[in-house]
C-alpha cells in the first residue's frame, strides 16, 4: 500500500531556455513530505484523469517536481502552459 496526495499544478518546462525537452509540474510543499521528503523517486499516478508513471526531483532553490513524458502529456490532453490535476502515490518501501 502506498501514500497518494492530490493537487493542482502547471506544466513547465524543466529548463525554460531549451526548446521541448521535460515537461514537469511542481509539487506542492505541503504533499513532499507525505511523499516521503524531498528524495528522487519513482511514482505512479494520473495526469487529468490519464494513468501515467514518473520520477519526482529535487529542483534549484528547494523546490521539488514531477516529470512528464510527451505520452503522459498527450494521454491527459495537456502541453507546457496547462493547469492540471495530478494524483501521485508513492509505494511503501
Amino acid at each position: 500500500m502506498g501514500t497518494t496526495v492530490e493537487f493542482s499544478g502547471t506544466v513547465r518546462r524543466w529548463n525554460p531556455d531549451t526548446p521541448g525537452g521535460l515537461a514537469v509540474v511542481d509539487v506542492p510543499d505541503d504533499c513532499v513530505t507525505q511523499l516521503g521528503g524531498r528524495k528522487q523517486r519513482r511514482v505512479t499516478g494520473t495526469l487529468n484523469g490519464a494513468e501515467f508513471a514518473g520520477s519526482t526531483m529535487l529542483v534549484a532553490g528547494g523546490g521539488f517536481c514531477v516529470g512528464v513524458s510527451k505520452a503522459a502529456l498527450k494521454a491527459a490532453d495537456a502541453e507546457v502552459g496547462d493547469d492540471v490535476e495530478v494524483v501521485l502515490q508513492r509505494e511503501q518501501p
